[in-house]
């Protein structure tokens, strides 16, 4: 039980915090790393370039966003993915599955997440 809950701690210490000092990058959301921190809790399918026309997609909960990498919990074994931001190159984002909404085992059956996208 303790052990949960340092691993919940560390969870809720891993963002980034963002001030007054923080890069632009990170605050102006005419950049993409900024932009999808204002999507953070999401349910997302995130397609990247893999070599030259390749396509690969994962989709998850997005859990938190860096200068160069984003991190999505997957929905099937429920751990994170870090995700290289800079191989990204569409996003497809749900305007109703949002983290905490949707039944975790219902989503693991294929019931509820393909018919967000």
């Amino acid at each position: 039980m303790e052990n949960q809950e340092s691993q919940q701690n560390k969870r809720e210490n891993r963002n980034v915090n963002i001030d007054q000092n923080s890069p632009e990058i990170l605050t102006n959301p005419i950049y993409t790393p900024a932009f999808l921190r204002e999507q953070i809790g999401k349910l997302m399918r995130v397609e990247f370039l893999i070599g030259t026309n390749n396509l690969v997609d994962r989709i998850g909960i997005l859990e938190d966003v860096g200068a160069s990498y984003i991190l999505l919990r997957s929905f099937e074994n429920d751990s994170l993915v870090y995700c290289d931001i800079y191989s990204i190159k569409f996003i497809t984002i749900s305007t109703t599955g949002f983290y905490g909404t949707i039944n975790n085992n219902a989503a693991m059956n294929n019931r509820y997440y393909p018919n967000y996208f």
